[in-house]
């Protein structure tokens, strides 16, 4: 019987001797991807350790908090454009063993300017983003971009990771001993992608010697690109800027406890991180398009009521005052947003395929635009989020921010697939004389 099985096997790896290898490929960079991104929000936990030791000013936390993330997402671009030129996975190799030298001399930094200076090399982890969608994009079938993207995505989860362990580490052996164990693990994760995975892959590595610098820079000229980049600013920008917010909120708002506020927290980015998965594998059935419209739709109700103050309101009435008060409990603040978190994980990976589905030679640029739009947004929304809460003076006001943002992402998206219809519609009259429908000229 065991033979049996073994011949089986054997049969089915011989008829499809590309499934492993692919399966190990996906896995390793969803792997590697969910390490770099611990690594990027790092310093956003030991930070708090750095500031109690030199006294840092808000100021200055800030900025140490931000070299990472700032650099991380400005290098999305020119990585990706790396990745159209080089190996994507000699280049993933590369960038695992560069940041773990960062994070090893980071250990022993004694000022200011090392933390900081250090810390903006650190940040390469966050442009590994670009570099492992070519990776990924260029060693799956069309019908399961979406999934393997989202697979890969997943590892947004590095967060949650950074988060958890980090502290611990932290009690035990003090904030010293973080970035060495994320060094080694860095290490390690490059010596397992070098084991796993191989350089065969890159189905456009043919084209890459013909590849000018002009060429790449083409698709950046394309506005579609541009809107791809909105999309992903609000659910990755939306993603980045609630998982840093929402402690403070729901400690300001329902008087948690800093434990109970984490908790929440982390359940917001563990659904938002996984729902990758199911966003890919959705716009693999459905459509990317069709996704993203669903993920506007739902984050708008979720907005809506997200947005909604604490209202107290009287009503004068025939016999005395009617007093009101209208606010959203806790559990149900709870579930809208772990409703949106998921809306959120969709349309990160709905964004991704769609990208696809328009350059799929070229998703080393664009992906890399994409992504850097989406990463500086997701800051921007974070600074734009406490500006708001003092300008109008109501925390709710991120939940505004975001509920416009989603209506601006709708008329931009409603807008772009008219303009992409009535060029279609255009076109195949030019090709059938102008005599397929009327219409037309009445619209040109």
């Amino acid at each position: 019987m065991a033979s049996n099985d073994c011949d089986l096997i054997a049969k089915v790896i011989h008829l499809n001797p590309v499934i492993a290898p692919q399966t190990s490929a996906i896995a390793m960079a969803a792997l590697v991807f969910t390490g770099s991104f611990a690594v990027w929000t790092m310093v956003s936990v030991i930070g708090l350790q750095i500031q109690q030791e030199m006294s840092l000013s808000d100021t200055q936390f800030g900025l140490l908090v931000a070299s990472p993330l700032l650099t991380g997402a400005l290098l999305r671009l020119p990585m990706g454009m790396l990745a159209e030129r080089w190996v994507s996975r000699d280049l993933i190799l590369a960038l695992l063993v560069f940041i773990s030298l960062p994070l090893l001399a980071f250990s022993y930094a004694s000022e200011f300017w090392h933390y900081l200076l250090l810390g903006l090399l650190i940040g390469a982890a966050g442009s590994l983003f670009s570099v492992g969608v070519y990776f990924v994009s260029s060693r799956s079938s069309h019908h399961n971009q979406g999934l393997n993207l989202g697979i890969f995505g997943a590892g947004n989860i590095g967060a949650a990771v950074t988060n958890l362990v980090v502290p611990m580490i932290i009690l035990a052996y003090g904030w010293r001993a973080v970035p060495d164990i994320f060094a080694y693990a860095m290490l390690i994760l490059a010596l397992l992608f070098w084991m796993l995975t191989t350089s065969d892959g890159d189905q456009h590595s043919q084209r890459k010697h013909r590849l000018t610098f002009k060429r790449q820079l083409q698709p950046l000229l394309d506005g579609r690109v541009w809107r791809f980049g909105l999309y992903y600013l609000f659910t990755f920008g939306g993603f980045i800027a609630l998982a840093l917010w929402l402690p403070g909120y729901f400690m300001n708002h329902y008087s948690l406890a800093i434990q109970d506020a984490s908790f929440l927290t982390l359940t917001f980015t563990l659904t938002a991180a996984l729902s990758r998965v199911l966003g890919g594998w959705f716009a693999d059935q459905f459509g990317a398009r069709r996704v993203n419209w669903g993920v506007l739709w739902v984050s708008l109700g979720c907005l809506f009521f997200l947005s909604y103050p604490p209202t107290s309101m009287t009503v004068h009435g025939t016999h005395g005052d009617l007093s009101f008060v209208i606010a959203m409990p806790l559990w149900l603040f709870t579930v809208l947003v772990l409703v949106l978190a998921v809306a959120l994980g969709l349309g990160m990976s709905s964004v991704l395929r769609v990208a696809y589905d328009y350059y799929p030679d070229r998703m080393g640029t664009v992906i890399g635009l994409v992504g850097m739009l989406g990463a500086l947004g997701g800051f921007g929304l974070l600074i734009a989020f406490g500006l708001m809460a003092d300008f109008i003076g109501v925390r709710s006001a991120c939940f505004m921010l975001l509920y416009g943002l989603a209506i601006t992402c709708m008329c931009v998206m409603y807008y772009g697939i008219s303009q992409e219809n009535r060029r279609t519609r255009l076109q195949e009259a030019i090709r059938n004389n102008f005599l397929k429908d009327d219409s037309l000229y009445k619209d040109n």
